[in-house]
């Protein structure tokens, strides 16, 4: 115990306790009692932006999202917590305005996994998943940026993002969260160099690891000094190892989860991101999104950086050069990627967002 306080030196006091900034945020965890959701959750609720959180799941959830809202109330932060939970038979669009109404942030660590199913089965009940809670921002906060974990990413995005633009609203504030491909590059690229960890920042382009197609992400370890001095053969070992990096994770966890800890890890990194940029700070993080033109190959969504502003996306970043090797593997990714976005397209063909 006499060593707690090392544990958060860097923070604004040796308590823990980071200043309380000028300006916050509302922010919704969309499958809040979930095994991503909870962590989430607690990350969210510590974040000094976050002044207001919203914790949202179904009441079959193992455990009540009126119990998560209240432990995280007890939190020593500025941020007040209410949950909300709906019968399986509720629908989202009905019920969740004073939940959705205002937020400037939605996350969604929904769905079903995918173990033992195929990818067009996933695609259609998760999208069906992610659509239900879609609707329901459509209507409540169309401002709000929609941040997705719900796979297959790939083709669910452009779904989702398709079906905003057919109600007349931002494809562009539909975005899947890819941070954790980048994250795991730059600690895979730290564990082979010992290099300072925040010194590394491995760009991971194209589509999400996460998926039951071909490998789609692609890390340009060309484009970061510390990458760049790996072998050839080093930099051709870890594009593969981030490519099945969540195999590791189910594998260890013999079968009974997946990447949930990590994962929670990496879309508070894309949210600080969010609401850093909206507090007036421009910051810049990876995201799956409707890109304004094509980046690759005619791709209409691609992951990239993107830098987020007071608006949301106020830039999205090029692909930047790349290796030949990186080249290669971004036209393998091309190939799955395009066919991904073209079923989730086709699933949006076929459908609209109530409400």
């Amino acid at each position: 115990m006499g060593n707690s306080a090392a544990c958060f030196q860097g923070l604004n006091g040796f308590d823990g306790r980071p200043k309380t900034p000028q300006q916050g945020f509302k922010v919704c965890v969309c499958g809040g009692a979930g095994g991503i959701g909870q962590p989430l959750c607690l990350l969210m609720a510590l974040d000094p932006r976050v002044w207001e959180l919203a914790v949202y799941d179904l009441t079959i959830a193992m455990v009540p999202a009126e119990g998560i809202g209240k432990d995280l109330g007890h939190i020593e932060r500025k941020c007040r917590v209410k949950a909300y939970s709906l019968d399986t038979t509720q629908k989202p669009v009905d019920h969740l305005k004073e939940c959705l109404t205002g937020c400037h942030l939605v996350l969604v660590p929904v769905g079903v996994p995918s173990k033992g199913r195929t990818k067009s089965d996933l695609l259609k009940i998760n999208a069906n998943i992610a659509k239900s809670i879609v609707e329901a921002c459509a209507k409540f906060c169309p401002d709000a940026i929609v941040g997705l974990i719900v796979n297959p990413l790939n083709s669910v995005v452009p779904a989702m993002a398709s079906l905003y633009e057919k109600r007349g609203l931002n494809p562009a504030k539909i975005m899947g969260i890819t941070s954790l491909d980048t994250v795991r590059a730059n600690k895979f690229v730290h564990e082979e160099t010992e290099a300072p960890i925040e010194s590394i920042d491995v760009p991971v382009v194209a589509g999400y690891s996460g998926t039951l197609s071909s490998p789609s992400a692609v890390a340009l370890f060309s484009q970061d000094k510390v990458a760049q001095k790996l072998s050839d053969k080093q930099r051709a070992s870890l594009m593969v190892r981030v490519q099945e990096a969540g195999n590791e994770v189910v594998d260890a966890k013999k079968g009974k989860g997946s990447s949930t800890l990590s994962m929670a890890y990496a879309a508070s990194r894309f949210a600080s991101a969010v609401l850093a940029g909206l507090s007036g700070v421009p910051t810049v993080e990876p995201a799956f999104l409707k890109t304004p033109t094509p980046i690759y190959d005619k791709l209409e969504y691609f992951a990239t950086k993107v830098t987020f502003g007071p608006k949301g996306v106020e830039h999205v970043h090029e692909l930047g050069k790349v290796s030949k090797e990186e080249e290669e593997q971004l036209k393998i990714a091309a190939k799955s990627l395009s066919e991904d976005i073209r079923e989730g397209l086709i699933y949006a063909q076929n459908t609209e967002l109530a409400g």
